[in-house]
């Protein structure tokens, strides 16, 4: 099994990805970047991991779609 994420994480996650769909990738560093200017976070960590579950939904996205065939 996987670490657990915490609600805070997945939820600010979520939000960020609502709001700002566009401004996000697959790529973990640049999400990184992204996250950390959009939210003041005292935590590298809490930015990390935030950045880190948004990176999985998009590439989960992409390879929900790669199948289907869209």
């Amino acid at each position: 099994m996987g670490k657990v994420r915490i609600t805070v994480v997945k939820r600010t996650a979520r939000k960020l990805l609502e709001r700002y769909p566009d401004l996000f990738t697959g790529d973990f560093e640049h999400n990184k970047k992204v996250v950390s200017l959009l939210v003041e976070l005292k935590s590298k960590k809490l930015r990390n991991q935030i950045a880190g579950y948004i990176t999985h939904l998009i590439n989960r996205r992409a390879k929900l779609e790669a199948r289907s065939g869209r």
